[in-house]
């Protein structure tokens, strides 16, 4: 400051007039901002007693020095970190993935019951703040062949049942209004989705009516490609069958259906051609209800970067996208720990089938429940992976595709307790918030993953819903009412 005054009095003594002005000390020498208050030299050349001026300047030092020292601001106050508790009593989670109605119908567990070595109870629920969990209907396609509808339907009766038995901590719903209503009332909201598309048994009817049993989305294959569409688990097995395209007609005709029911397309476990294919036919964005990134993890259950991109590009030209939730199986999370798994897939399968043999000898029925104890195992062996791994893939995703394209499908009770280190339940849930958190994510942008972005593309799907139940659209398989020119 002091600096600055002799340089206006040293231009006063040679015949220019100096002006203050409160905006920055501009040093006009180095061309910067030197200090918080600046006094501005607008000369121009007027015959006047120089020293007098010099004079008045120097007698106003003491009164600008006061003013510099009183405008200083006190040392910068330290603001409060925001805590995973504070983000989630404003957030609704919802994971979109657990297997446990497979537990509900072999086992007779109750949501109400300790989690004996499971991975979702009502307790776990409450204090890891879940809001809503899509409970998955998935059928072992080789156990229960020629029963697939059966053992659907008697999944989708073990959810509602739970509901039934439960009533005052959860509730069953069926859209996003219902997920937000549930949570006003403090309550669990239960959903449900279907995991692979042998479950319609090749039946559009059967689709409509899984539909108003209250499912609400349906991943098109699991692991086993089907005649309509190509699963990832066999696409490159030379000894199935697989489509020409990703998916033949009739598979389009499902996608089509699902878009008009209001029903979310999964594309998780599809092969990569059926991915895309998928995205060009579907009207709605699309989720993929439980996958990684296969830039972090090389399964091709994993979707690469250019697929996480055009799941945010999914959907009519003024869709906002879709949504990828990321899996917490520690085999799609750590390259590693897949590796480790491949390494002894072959001794856990002889294992699996000689049980299959011996069950059968004694007369004994064989079911997914059995088979999962024997894989859990074999799994048990390999180490997990640090719950910074499952947090990459959040991380890398978001990067990627965007934050509004990402969330939480983890695959409770599906992937024999290999999760990532301290991550059991989902009272463990805040560990990923606070870990969002540390890595920079706002309130905002935690708000998203945990369960906003999946709301906006289960709302905008049921928006496309209305809009295709109001055209007269017949099936693709349908005569079309015009014929296209082949070129």
């Amino acid at each position: 400051m002091a600096q600055g005054l002799r340089r206006i009095c040293a231009r006063a003594t040679q015949g220019r007039r100096a002006v203050g002005k409160p905006i920055g000390d501009f040093d006009a020498n180095a061309g910067k901002r030197s200090g918080s208050l600046a006094l501005v030299l607008y000369t121009v050349r007027k015959p006047m007693r120089t020293q007098a001026l010099a004079a008045s300047l120097l007698l106003a030092l003491p009164a600008l020095l006061l003013a510099q020292t009183a405008a200083k601001p006190d040392a910068p106050m330290t603001s409060k970190k925001v805590t995973a508790a504070e983000v989630e009593k404003s957030a609704i989670i919802i994971d979109t993935h657990a297997d446990t109605p497979q537990r509900f119908v072999d086992e007779h567990y109750d949501l109400g019951d300790p989690l004996n070595g499971g991975n979702l109870n009502l307790d776990s629920i409450h204090k890891g703040n879940l809001g809503a969990e899509f409970f998955s209907i998935w059928v072992e396609p080789k156990i229960y062949k020629g029963q697939y509808a059966r053992r659907t339907l008697e999944l989708i009766d073990s959810v509602k049942q739970q509901v039934a038995k439960h009533p005052d901590q959860m509730v069953f719903v069926t859209s996003p209004e219902g997920i937000e209503q549930a949570h006003r009332e403090h309550k669990f909201a239960a959903l449900m989705g279907i995991e692979g598309g042998h479950s319609i048994e090749d039946s559009i009817p059967l689709l409509r009516q899984y539909y108003a049993l209250g499912v609400r989305y349906m991943t098109l294959t699991w692991s086993n490609s089907l005649d309509w569409a190509d699963s990832s688990g066999d696409d490159t097995d030379p000894n199935i069958p697989h489509t020409k395209e990703g998916l033949t007609e009739f598979g389009k005709d499902v996608v089509y259906e699902m878009n008009r029911l209001g029903m979310m397309v999964d594309i998780s476990h599809v092969a990569d051609k059926t991915f895309y294919r998928t995205l060009v036919i579907s009207r709605a964005p699309v989720i993929a209800s439980h996958s990684g990134a296969r830039a972090l993890c090389d399964a091709p259950r994993n979707m690469t970067d250019d697929m996480l991109r055009a799941v945010a590009r999914s959907g009519g030209p003024n869709s906002k996208g879709g949504v990828v939730q990321v899996n917490f199986f520690s085999g799609f999370v750590s390259q590693a720990y897949k590796d480790a798994a491949k390494a002894q897939s072959a001794e856990v399968d002889k294992a699996v089938e000689d049980a299959k043999a011996k069950f059968k000898a004694e007369g004994k029925p064989f079911n997914y429940s059995d088979e999962e104890k024997i894989q859990r195992s074999y799994m048990d062996r390999i180490p997990r992976p640090p719950l910074s791994m499952l947090i990459d893939h959040i991380d890398h995703i978001a990067k990627v595709a965007g934050v509004d394209h990402v969330g939480l499908g983890s695959d409770f009770d599906g992937v024999s307790g290999q999760l990532p280190e301290g991550l059991n339940s989902p009272a463990d849930l805040p560990k990923i918030t606070q870990a969002l958190l540390d890595r920079g994510y706002s309130a905002e942008d935690c708000r998203k993953i945990l369960g906003g972005n999946l709301l906006r593309v289960f709302r905008e799907v049921e928006a496309v819903s209305k809009e295709l139940q109001a055209e007269d659209r017949p099936r693709i398989t349908e005569k079309q009412p015009f014929d296209k020119q082949v070129k």
